[in-house]
């Protein structure tokens, strides 16, 4: 039933007043009975207005007390309790049994067939002492100290008061049932952990600061050029694949500027190879290169010698240059004072030529 129903005396921090009764226009044997038998002085019940005129008077009265439920609390703090060796030593003088009790202050058997009870100010301020003096010093030892714990502290016994002075418990009007002599009562069929439970859910835990969000500044990355590079560490470079292998005959010219193809090569290298009293001829008849090289030239023609040249060693360097690629003579002519010239063995040839 929305709260806007429940009469101004349900209000938190409001007086005690007479509740309202709200009947059918038939009323219920069962609520008949119960009102004979708690009224000691018969009255007549005949009609709505007698039994609401009645129930009035009975739930009005100062000794219309009900006992909602029974709590089993310490008596001071966990540091302060007695230990002893003997559980019931200890349940005696460390523990207290606080009785809940309210009084009605609403009774609807039209539209929710609910009645409404509201702690009396005894209870809420038993229970008020118990939160802030036994509860929450519990609760706050045994949390870790910060900046703001006793605001927090704070914050909850002033959210407490103002929880237990608005509770209401609504339950089936079949409670009434419980109605005893001078309006007082007692719930039946388990109501009362219902209550129970209600009122420990008041009790809110002290919630310590949620963690700080930290940001994690991370180092920005080395480049090659970066100082802490050197020192003996190398920047690391992915390896890149070998280039393949290419044709000897088809190396591209050393010189910008040569741009003589395949083709033109191999003529060129046929023209100098053929004939007697060629280039290749005159090389064959050269003598026996000097003791001081390290490694004689080749007597075979130069058609069926390798496609290149070894380097020499460097234990004992040649006194002659080392012989150019083909590609480096295309553009010389392919007579032989200029073949020899571009081999660098003109010095060579002429002094054959003069012992010949």
């Amino acid at each position: 039933m929305p709260s806007v129903l429940l009469p101004a005396s349900a209000a938190a921090f409001a007086p005690r007043s007479p509740p309202t009764v709200v009947l059918n226009t038939k009323v219920d044997p069962w609520l008949t009975a119960t009102l004979k038998r708690v009224n000691r002085i018969k009255r007549p019940l005949n009609s709505v207005p007698q039994h609401m005129r009645c129930l009035t008077e009975t739930l009005s009265s100062p000794s219309a007390i009900w006992t909602l439920c029974s709590l089993m609390l310490p008596k001071a703090p966990d540091s302060q309790l007695r230990k002893d060796s003997n559980p019931l030593v200890e349940a005696l003088f460390n523990y207290q049994l606080l009785h809940i009790d309210a009084y009605v202050v609403h009774v609807d058997l039209v539209l929710e067939n609910e009645i409404a009870f509201k702690l009396t100010p005894e209870s809420i301020s038993a229970l008020t002492e118990y939160h802030k003096d036994i509860y929450l010093v519990d609760t706050a030892a045994s949390m870790w100290e910060w900046s703001e714990k006793e605001a927090q502290i704070k914050k909850l016994q002033e959210e407490f008061v103002q929880a237990i002075n608005k509770f209401v418990y609504r339950t089936s009007a079949l409670a009434l049932e419980g109605l005893e002599d001078d309006g007082a009562g007692e719930l039946l069929c388990g109501r009362s952990d219902d209550v129970k439970s209600a009122i420990m859910g008041l009790f809110m835990p002290l919630l310590p600061p949620p963690p700080r969000v930290v940001n994690i500044i991370r180092p920005a990355p080395l480049l090659p050029s970066s100082p802490a590079v050197t020192g003996g560490q190398r920047w690391w470079q992915p390896t890149l694949p070998a280039p393949a292998p290419v044709d000897s005959w088809k190396v591209v010219p050393s010189s910008p500027s040569t741009t003589t193809t395949a083709d033109s090569q191999a003529a060129m290298w046929a023209s100098m190879a053929g004939g007697g009293g060629g280039l290749f001829d005159n090389i064959q008849n050269l003598p026996s290169p000097a003791p001081s090289y390290s490694q004689p030239l080749s007597s075979q023609p130069f058609s069926t010698a390798p496609n290149y040249y070894s380097a020499p060693q460097s234990t004992a360097p040649l006194a002659l240059p080392q012989l150019p690629l083909p590609s480096m003579i295309t553009q010389q002519q392919c007579s032989t004072s200029a073949g020899l010239t571009g081999f660098g063995w003109d010095n060579r040839y002429q002094e054959y030529a003069t012992t010949m």
